[in-house]
């Protein structure tokens, strides 16, 4: 082992790759909670719309996999003669990935529960505007406006 790649270095790495797993299964775990509770309490209300619901649930899934698609990355990454620079790099990877999955199961979780409630109140307001599907062609019209 040299002074650049200690023995203690992978650590770091596997600690990246952990990070990156756990804090984004947790975001998704709590989207998909709160989610799930909005559209039970829908479900009693109108439950024909009970599958038109589950797009909140499905987008804090998804946010469970791209934890894992860069805990693979890293733990594909780890070497026995990695250096410390190196494995601060996954570490620091790992730990943005994780913990704005965090952030984003988080946000997810309240605006599904909401909107799923809201939906069962009001279906008419429910389009695919509401998933931001429209929103970047309407800046890009308006960007465009703009500028010529």
């Amino acid at each position: 082992m040299s002074s650049s790649s200690p023995e203690y270095a992978s650590f770091f790495a596997v600690m990246g790759a952990s990070s990156a797993m756990v804090f984004s299964a947790l975001g998704a775990a709590y989207g998909t909670a709160k989610s799930g509770t909005g559209i039970a309490a829908m479900s009693v209300m109108r439950p024909e719309l009970i599958m038109k619901s589950i797009i909140p649930v499905v987008m804090a899934g998804i946010i469970a996999i791209y934890g894992l698609v860069v805990a693979v990355l890293i733990a594909n990454n780890i070497a026995d003669n990695i250096t410390l620079y190196k494995s601060f790099l996954h570490l620091g990877a790992g730990l943005s990935v994780g913990l704005s999955g965090l952030a984003a199961g988080f946000a997810i979780g309240i605006v599904g529960d909401a909107g799923v409630r809201g939906t069962a109140q009001q279906p008419r307001l429910r389009s695919p505007k509401d998933y931001g599907v429209f929103l970047p062609v309407q800046w890009s019209r308006s960007f465009h406006r703009e500028c010529s």
